[in-house]
């Protein structure tokens, strides 16, 4: 059984007065194995976002169904989703999300916090996450003392420490110079090879050319996906960049 189940998810909002309707999206359907490293792209307006914030439980879908280790998010009740997003999902955004009056420890541990986790336990669990991260010397110190790259990587510590069953990553690299993003792209690869599941939401073709698979958003429905298989990263590379231009020249797809 798959990780994550997407099926038929479509979504149309209301204007503020109902005299109009946008269908953000569609006709969605797809699914994520546990373990699997899937990007998702798309132009602006495609519905990347508002997929994004379905999975997240953040909005709900108008039909269709997203199921997460079998259990259909439709079924939570609202006073338990703030709980079931610490426990099951973990989150990267482009902006890292940081708490600028907390030191970058505290800002890892708060998810814990809010579960009501022992401060021990807490410790446990970060030790061998900084250490993987190499973010063991930076962990008193402020969001606003450290790098972009550094921010990042606390906030995938932050992402981690819940052992989520799948990290949520939106734009991920969009906020860091080309240094910092071969950096966090190495270190999503060795934390996918360690079994984390990951979906990245992205406009970046280096990015998403790190996945083992992309789906590609088009007029709210998924246009076509590639699997990396025994591709090099340049190769995957490629075959992004001409999906690409197919989604923006209105060309027909060829699996």
């Amino acid at each position: 059984m798959a990780l994550l189940q997407v099926n038929s998810l479509k979504k149309v909002y209301t204007t503020r007065f109902g005299g109009n309707h946008v269908q953000a999206l569609s006709n969605v359907n797809f699914s994520v194995e546990a373990g699997e490293y899937v990007a998702i792209m798309g132009e602006s307006g495609s519905g990347k976002t508002t997929l994004l914030n379905i999975l997240a439980a953040l909005d709900k879908p108008t039909s269709g169904d997203v199921l997460l280790g079998g259990r259909s998010m439709a079924e939570i009740k609202e006073r338990e989703i703030s709980a079931f997003r610490r426990e099951n999902l973990g989150f990267v955004f482009q902006d890292f999300n940081l708490l600028d009056t907390f030191s970058l420890k505290d800002n890892i541990f708060l998810p814990l916090v809010l579960s009501g986790n022992h401060h021990e336990e807490m410790e446990k669990r970060l030790k061998p996450i900084a250490k993987n991260l190499g973010i063991e010397e930076l962990l008193n110190k402020f969001p606003y003392e450290v790098s972009g790259g550094q921010k990042q990587r606390a906030a995938v510590a932050r992402a981690l420490i819940t052992n989520p069953q799948i990290i949520l990553a939106d734009e991920p690299t969009g906020a860091l110079d080309s240094k910092a993003t071969d950096s966090l792209l190495r270190l999503f690869g060795e934390i996918n090879e360690a079994g984390q599941t990951i979906l990245m939401v992205t406009h970046s073709v280096k990015a998403a050319s790190h996945a083992s698979r992309v789906l590609f958003i088009k007029d709210g429905e998924v246009f076509h996906q590639i699997y990396r298989g025994n591709s090099s990263i340049e190769d995957m590379y490629g075959k992004i960049s001409d999906t690409l231009t197919l989604l923006t020249t209105g060309g027909k797809n060829h699996e």
